[in-house]
């Protein structure tokens, strides 16, 4: 019985601690930064539907002879339908490539925006320059280490030179 009462004490232990690693987890920016990314995406996402489906695709059906993207399709059944909506009504297998045509502009939209958003974040997130790692003798003008006090090729005293130009080894 006592053996019981142990082994239940430290499963409760282990799932309070899992809860408040969860929790932890949880509460780091990082993740709280992707849930606001999420939801503001999603958000962009039905603005750019609109956009495409509300405001460019109704003058570019127009200037194609009043073609309504979303009511192309090929119709599969061999059964003559009216439209896309009596199609689906009567359950014939249909290809609607307008509501594709439709989703890809969206996502171009989608795209282009975010590469207008990020190409300059990209830009300011450029690593420094390295620091370097050699320079140039004076004298012979080899590549040497830059902590190098005696060029290895014309074995020249560079102590002196460094100290001319007001430099520490």
């Amino acid at each position: 019985m006592k053996n019981n009462a142990v082994a239940n004490s430290s499963t409760v232990k282990g799932i309070s601690g899992l809860l408040k690693e969860f929790k932890e987890f949880a509460l780091r920016g990082n993740v709280l930064d992707l849930a606001i990314a999420v939801i503001i995406g999603t958000a962009f996402g039905r603005i750019s539907t609109s956009l495409v489906n509300d405001i460019i695709m109704p003058p570019i059906g127009l200037l194609l002879g009043r073609v309504d993207f979303a009511n192309l399709y090929i119709n599969l059944s061999g059964k003559p339908y009216a439209s896309l909506a009596d199609a689906k009504a009567a359950g014939a297998a249909t290809i609607n490539y307008g509501a594709f045509l439709n989703t890809v502009i969206d996502f171009l939209i989608v795209a282009f925006v975010l590469f207008l958003i990020l190409k300059p974040i990209y830009q300011l997130r450029q690593p420094a320059p390295a620091a370097p790692t050699s320079k140039e003798c004076p004298y012979c003008f080899s590549t040497i280490p830059i902590k190098a006090v005696r060029c290895p090729q014309c074995t020249s005293d560079l102590t002196t030179t460094m100290a001319s130009k007001g430099e520490t080894a």
